[in-house]
This record gives C-alpha cells, sequence and structure tokens, in this order.
C-alpha cells in the first residue's frame, strides 16, 4: 500500500508513476508471450521436433542403369537379365555392338519374352513373343541343355552369324559362346526361324506357346524384320533366371561382382 502522505502531497505524480508501473507489467507479458510462443498449458508437454543435422544424398545410378532407364525398359524387361545381358555385351567382342538381344526365358511362353534393344539410339525395336524347346517345359522353360537331341533351349551368350534358306524358310545361324553351356548349338542346328506355333492363335487355342526343337522360334510375320536387324555378329543373351547359369557361366563369374547389389540400390 502506499501511504496515504504521499497520495496527498503528489497527486499527480501517484498517477504518472502508477501509468509507468502498467506500462512495465504490460511489457513483461509481452515480452514473456513472444520468447516462449510453445508454453506449456495445463501441464501439457510442449511439442518436440528432431533436428536435422544433414540429408543423406540418394546413391547414384550406374551406366547401366541409366541405360535401363533411358530404354524405358522398368515395365518390360526384368532388370537382372538385363544387368547380366550388359557384362556379357562390355566383355564380349562383337561386330555390330549397336543391337543386343535378350531373351527371357523365366517368363511364360504367352508372354512377349524377346526384346531386341538399339542401344546406340536407346530405342527398343522389337519385343515379341518367342519359343522355347519342346523338352525344356510346357508353358515354362524350366530345364536347359548343351546336349544334342535334347530337344532343350540353351541359356547364355550368342553371336548371330549368317542367315540362310532352310526348312524352316528364311533362318539365321546362333554361335554359342559359352563352353558346356551352349557351344554345340551350330551342331545342334540352334537357329531363329519363324513357326506357325509362335503366335497369338495358339496361345488362344492351347494355353502356351508351341515348342521347337531348342531353336528360338519366331511368329512368321516378325522373323525376317528381326533376322535382318541382328544378323550377322550381334549379342543374344538368354536368361531364365536360373540358379545354376551365373555359377557356371565364366562370362558372369569373370566380370560381374555382386550383381544383387546394384539391383537393390536401383530399388
Amino acid at each position: 500500500m502506499i501511504p496515504k502522505l504521499l497520495l496527498t502531497l503528489y497527486p499527480n505524480q501517484r498517477n504518472v508513476r502508477m501509468n509507468k508501473l502498467l506500462l512495465v507489467i504490460l511489457f513483461a507479458v509481452v515480452a514473456s508471450l513472444g520468447f516462449h510462443p510453445f508454453q506449456a498449458k495445463n501441464g501439457e508437454t510442449p511439442p518436440k521436433f528432431e533436428q536435422i543435422d544433414s540429408v543423406s544424398p540418394s546413391p547414384e545410378l550406374s551406366e547401366t542403369q541409366k541405360l535401363f532407364d533411358s530404354l524405358h525398359l522398368g515395365s518390360l524387361l526384368n532388370y537382372e537379365a538385363f544387368e547380366q545381358a550388359m557384362v556379357g555385351y562390355r566383355a564380349l567382342p562383337a561386330k555390330n555392338k549397336d543391337i543386343l538381344t535378350v531373351i527371357d526365358f523365366s517368363l511364360p511362353s504367352t508372354e512377349k519374352r524377346m526384346y531386341v534393344l538399339d542401344l546406340q539410339n536407346k530405342k527398343l525395336l522389337f519385343h515379341t513373343l518367342v519359343a522355347h524347346g519342346r523338352n525344356s517345359g510346357g508353358k515354362y522353360a524350366t530345364k536347359f541343355s548343351n546336349k544334342e537331341g535334347s530337344l532343350q533351349s540353351s541359356l547364355g551368350f550368342y553371336l548371330t552369324d549368317a542367315t540362310y534358306q532352310g526348312g524352316n524358310g528364311y533362318s539365321l545361324r546362333l554361335a554359342g559362346l559359352e563352353p558346356g553351356i551352349n557351344d554345340q548349338a551350330m551342331a545342334r542346328a540352334v537357329v531363329i526361324h519363324g513357326a506357325d506355333y509362335c503366335s497369338e492363335n495358339v496361345i488362344r487355342a492351347t494355353g502356351r506357346l508351341g515348342r521347337s526343337y531348342g531353336c528360338p522360334a519366331l511368329p512368321r510375320e516378325l522373323n525376317k524384320p528381326i533376322i535382318d536387324v541382328i544378323k550377322n555378329g550381334s549379342l543374344l543373351f538368354v536368361y531364365a533366371g536360373d540358379n545354376e547359369y551365373p555359377t557356371n557361366s565364366k562370362v558372369l563369374k569373370n566380370n560381374l561382382d555382386n550383381p544383387s547389389e546394384t539391383l537393390l540400390a536401383r530399388r
């Protein structure tokens, strides 16, 4: 309480001092609110914000991954099949390096599983049906052989050779590049040719494609256009997601380290 004597002697000064006191109190209240915008109320815990010191950069894509993306193959071709094909493409000599053909026998014969790639111009030239060997399986190719008379398909890397006219019409010879895996392709007459049993009509009628004696047979209407693009020294790679092939293939073992790591880095 302010003494009554002071109130009597200095009435004006009393008002001035009271106004100053009110201003000081008001300033203190405003300042406290300004410096504590997240003051807890009624015992609530104030929100906590995690401090971010740095942002980890995304892993860089490999050259193979960049090429895969530039070809727009993400929804069409198994990346592992492409990755393995590129290992051979870089390691093996070929006259025509502009073209690379991939066959993915991990897919059923009812799906388009042959891919002809123009690596120079970053284009998918052909994406079509292809038949597998009679003794490799029904709808799926699950067994593979390099033996003559097996009537099975063979996996791995091939070099396309010359064309000729044979019992199946316009055909393309294939030279198997992997000893013990497909090097008997010439002796077995494993060639690319057209076949009536490789068509959508056969799929509708039987639920799968017909089968060859081991040759990658194509639809009649696409046989010549495809052969004319890939003939005379381009690489062909036959993939099946087979666990034994990567172990037995010297091309992959000698040139590919931890293929799953690049796959995981991409995804």
